[in-house]
């Protein structure tokens, strides 16, 4: 689905719409990772599925507003959306994708774990395949020793795009479900493509 516009504007009143959304919506978020307790410091691979990605901004803005960073966004015209939006939440974007700028942003993020702060990353983003692990946020937690910290999302009602991804919206008085996974550590060492498949397999979503 394309979206005709300037980026800037349009991110912009995304945003709004998603606030206005938030402020109905009933988030449940259970933390087995730890990672709400303000004391926590250490900085974290937030990773997540690209149609679920509607609440991320919010889910920050509610329960980690201690904690910043930057989101990886791809680098055509609807990645330049998505960063008008992280920008209209007062957080940061990193442009690139596998096909735009992948090797330049892997650097940009892992300085940005190196300076303390957070990345959020969708892997199966920003062509797909759905539910699918690329394998940059394994690569990523072996070159910097940051954590992957897997985010479950689920909404009681949303509604479905029509795009590569079935991007969801959630209807306004939705409950959220969000899941905060055990954190994965990866060994410089380790199978990259194991661990991929593990991330994979946590994340998968409990029904579709």
């Amino acid at each position: 689905m394309k979206i005709r516009g300037n980026p800037e504007k349009i991110g912009k009143a995304v945003a709004v719409l998603m606030r206005v959304i938030g402020w109905t919506l009933r988030f449940k978020v259970e933390d087995r990772a730890g990672v709400l307790d303000p004391s926590f410091k250490e900085p974290l691979i937030w990773t997540f599925w690209h149609n679920r990605m509607f609440v991320v901004p919010l889910l920050r803005l509610r329960h980690t507003p201690h904690r910043t960073g930057a989101a990886l966004t791809s680098g055509s015209r609807d990645g330049a959306i998505i960063a008008a939006v992280m920008r209209a939440f007062g957080q940061k974007a990193v442009r690139g994708s596998s096909s735009r700028r992948g090797a330049a942003a892997l650097r940009e993020l892992a300085g940005t774990l190196e300076a303390g702060e957070d990345v959020a990353v969708s892997p199966d983003g920003p062509r797909g395949p759905r539910y699918t692990v690329g394998r940059g946020v394994v690569f990523l937690a072996q070159q910097t020793g940051a954590a992957i910290l897997p985010v479950h999302v689920e909404y009681s009602r949303a509604v479905r795009l029509k795009s590569w991804d079935g991007f969801m919206i959630p209807a306004p008085f939705a409950e959220v479900r969000v899941i905060f996974d055990r954190l994965i550590y990866v060994r410089g060492e380790e199978d990259a493509e194991g661990v991929t498949a593990k991330v994979e397999e946590i994340l998968q979503p409990e029904c579709e």
